[in-house]
């Protein structure tokens, strides 16, 4: 047999939906944890309103949770690549995040919430980079795209599944009530759990390691004496902290939603759309950049995130709020797996939890920093400001996108 090449190579299992058994089951894991989260924490900005939080208290828990993700993001894509074992990371960072979800259902201060949801996002940062890496060793460069959007998209379902059955835990416990009451949100947070116990399951028992061949390992040792990375994905990498310095937490945008006279349930049921429509142009998103490039497609949605954010900004009315989650729903879907495809495309294959550790924590901490400055905004200007700021800057990393990158 030729030593190069394992038995184990993900290129050379049988294929679900075209691609990699590894690409499904890490979806399916997705899909699983999402339900649980989405369940939990979608929604946890109302549910601190409803304990008497104050707003920019609100921003800093959702930005000190991004940021502390980001920063194990960084060392965990670190690590992945110096021992060569990302499946092992990838459990671990679930495992923690499962554990720690159940103590939500005791959680009666912000303080309490603060230090579970940090907890939670140690784990999804400890995962996230190892799990992206392995993602992109198990597809060839030209099913990259397909691969990561089908990824997003099995994710998304399972947010969509999470936010259907929250909504008629909602309906039955406390109606269409304006505020989610405590023993409502105890509710989901016992449901959620479940899911988050099998998606470990699945992980532990159908998600394979790539084995490395001498070759590989070799090549492995000779990167390690190579200093940086391209020219472009540090552009890259500059480009999408612009952007991100104007995307705050998704509990803005939830906040808005009730800022404008919308029930709970209502609130859950237009974030049940967001992710619809986030599921459904993932997969055409991912597939569209492997034939156009990823460039053009990661500019289109930032340019549709600038329109729904102006959105948001000018809305008056709820039927405007529904159209506005459907476009955010769409800027995530053309978006999100197109940009990790592109952080493959950009760096040796040796180097990408690394990679992909540097992008997310990129993009983490400088959530941190956009969470503070929209809290302010909103509490200090209108709510509708930090929407105007989010806007200018998309269309600021829309240009440097389209004029400083070359694919």
């Amino acid at each position: 047999m030729n030593p190069l090449v394992t038995n184990e190579s993900p290129l050379r299992q049988g294929k679900i939906l075209g691609l990699n058994p590894n690409v499904f089951f890490l979806g399916m894991v997705s899909l699983l944890t999402d339900t649980s989260s989405e369940m939990i924490f979608t929604l946890l900005p109302l549910f601190l309103s409803e304990l008497g939080t104050a707003t920019i208290i609100i921003g800093l828990i959702g930005g000190l949770s991004d940021g502390i993700d980001a920063i194990f993001r960084i060392f965990s894509g670190w690590l992945s690549d110096k021992v060569g074992k990302r499946k092992s990371l990838a459990v671990l960072g679930y495992s923690i995040s499962t554990v720690v979800k159940p103590f939500m259902y005791l959680a009666t201060s912000w303080g309490s919430v603060l230090v579970i949801r940090f907890s939670d996002r140690v784990g999804k940062g400890i995962r996230s980079s190892p799990r992206d890496a392995l993602i992109a060793d198990s597809v060839t460069a030209e099913e990259r795209g397909k691969g990561f959007g089908l990824h997003r998209a099995m994710d998304t379902f399972g947010a969509v599944l999470g936010l259907a059955v929250a909504a008629i835990i909602i309906y039955l416990v406390q109606s269409g009530g304006l505020e989610l009451s405590l023993k409502t949100y105890q509710w989901l947070v016992l449901v959620g759990f479940v899911p988050a116990v099998l998606a470990v399951l699945v992980l532990l028992v159908f998600v394979r390691e790539k084995k490395s061949s001498p070759a590989s390992q070799n090549g492995l040792a000779l990167s390690r004496l190579r200093v940086g990375f391209d020219t472009r994905f540090k552009l890259f990498l500059a480009i999408m902290a612009v952007f991100s310095l104007g995307n705050s937490s998704n509990f803005f945008v939830i906040l808005r939603a009730q800022n404008l006279g919308s029930p709970v349930v209502y609130v859950t049921l237009m974030l049940v759309l967001f992710n619809v429509t986030y599921a459904a142009s993932s997969l055409p998103a991912g597939m569209l950049s492997d034939r156009l490039g990823r460039r053009w497609v990661i500019a289109l949605g930032w340019f549709i995130y600038a329109m729904v954010y102006l959105g948001f900004a000018v809305a008056s009315s709820l039927w405007q709020v529904w159209l506005l989650f459907a476009g955010y729903g769409l800027y995530y879907g053309v978006v999100e797996g197109v940009s990790r495809a592109f952080v493959a495309d950009l760096v040796p294959e040796e180097k990408r939890g690394t990679a992909y550790g540097l992008y997310n924590g990129v993009v983490g901490l400088t959530l941190l920093l956009a969470s503070l400055i929209a809290g302010w905004l909103w509490d200090v200007i209108n709510p509708a400001a930090p929407f105007y700021f989010g806007a200018g800057l998309a269309f600021l990393a829309m240009l440097g996108m389209m004029g400083l990158i070359r694919e």
